[in-house]
């Protein structure tokens, strides 16, 4: 058997296939689109950087010197001031709401001891639940406070300043405590929007939605039916995943087990609808799923702050996290496993998910009604 080619029959092989990408520009349009965003994503929220960490204060001292402490935080890149605070309490939920990442407590007498040219110490509390910005964060105040000289009156030697350093809610600042806690959420989004985008292309591809249509079943009774197995699927994955993070990860679960489940399970909600809504629009299974893979997955893994802390992107890519539903499942999963938090601090994120859950489901169905139109 011969391997003899034939120009002309590759030639009318390749118009064939050229005039086939011409007639989806869908599929063209998000060829070429899909590198661009891509670079921008990857070059603009993947940084393993320290940059601005949200900082809290508490400054018992209250003297030139101890402010001048704490604007060297406020004068270094790596540090912002987020928060000046007059009791402990405050700068526990500062932590617990994920608003300072890390914290500076000046005690009473640190002015009088600069002065006189005595040690000095001051505490610093790192957040551990995100365990490389923490890491990091801790490295550079250290240098910070202990490179910390002010003139002291009436001595020759620079007074000797030292920072006493806790961690909270990971202690041994382990990585894959962090990674393994938010895990469970890009879980959700890829059982929820990958998955669920194929199920209306599909009867769409093979035809099956013509005779769907021909009975009595309803626009709302097709969309819930879709949405019912996929919801299971994904409580079952939820549920896998939590035990796999506890019992074999060793991922501390600190706060209530069932509100985790509710909570992800809205989130999962949200997720379904966006891949049925999704797969209204996409009359095939591969736009579809780079549809969903570009609107769900990618904005999940870069923009949640599940690799890279949000407080280290852009200004305007912090921004569009707002958006980004992983951002506020991200914040659950990690602040009721590792931190304990309840619902009073996470409402927040509640109503966010609940307003994207809603949202998405008036759209998927006027998006399929109008489709069926």
């Amino acid at each position: 058997m011969g391997f003899h080619l034939s120009p002309g029959r590759i030639r009318a092989v390749a118009v064939k296939e050229t005039l086939q990408i011409k007639r989806d520009p869908r599929s063209l349009a998000l060829a070429f689109l899909l590198p661009v965003v891509l670079m921008v994503l990857f070059g603009s929220a993947l940084s393993l950087d320290l940059d601005r960490v949200p900082t809290a204060v508490l400054d018992y001292d209250n003297t030139p010197q101890s402010r001048e402490l704490t604007e060297d935080f406020g004068a270094s890149r790596y540090f912002t001031i987020a928060a000046r605070v007059d009791r402990e309490e405050d700068l526990n939920r500062l932590i617990d709401e994920s608003l300072a990442l890390i914290t500076l407590t000046i005690p009473r007498g640190f002015g009088e001891k600069v002065l006189t040219g005595k040690s000095a110490a001051v505490q610093l509390i790192a957040d551990g639940s995100d365990s490389l910005s923490a890491q990091l964060a801790m490295g550079y105040s250290t240098a910070i406070v202990e490179g910390h000289a002010p003139g002291s009156q009436g001595s020759n030697q620079a007074p000797s300043v030292q920072a006493r350093i806790r961690v909270w809610y990971n202690p041994e600042l382990e990585s894959g405590v962090f990674t393994v806690s938010g895990l469970i959420a890009l879980i959700m989004i890829i059982i929820g929007a990958v998955l669920t985008s194929l199920t209306l292309a599909r009867e769409w591809e093979r035809g099956t939605m013509e005779q769907l249509l021909t009975t009595p079943v309803t626009t709302l009774e097709i969309l819930i039916g879709k949405f019912i197995p996929y919801f299971g699927i994904g409580l079952i994955d939820l549920v896998l995943g939590i035990a796999l993070a506890v019992f074999v990860f060793g991922v501390p679960l600190r706060g209530s087990l069932l509100l985790l489940v509710l909570l992800s399970a809205l989130f999962l909600a949200g997720a379904l609808g966006q891949g049925l809504l999704i797969s209204a629009f996409a009359r095939n299974q591969l736009l579809a799923n780079q549809l969903a893979i570009l609107t769900s997955f990618l904005p999940a893994f870069l923009l949640s702050g599940f690799f890279s802390p949000i407080s280290n992107m852009p200004f305007p890519i912090q921004a569009i996290t707002f958006l980004i539903p992983a951002r506020y499942a991200m914040t659950i999963c990690r602040g009721i496993m590792l931190k304990g938090v309840g619902i009073f601090v996470l409402w927040p994120q509640v109503l966010a998910l609940i307003l994207y859950a809603g949202t998405i489901g008036l759209l998927t169905l006027r998006a399929f009604r109008r489709k069926l139109a």
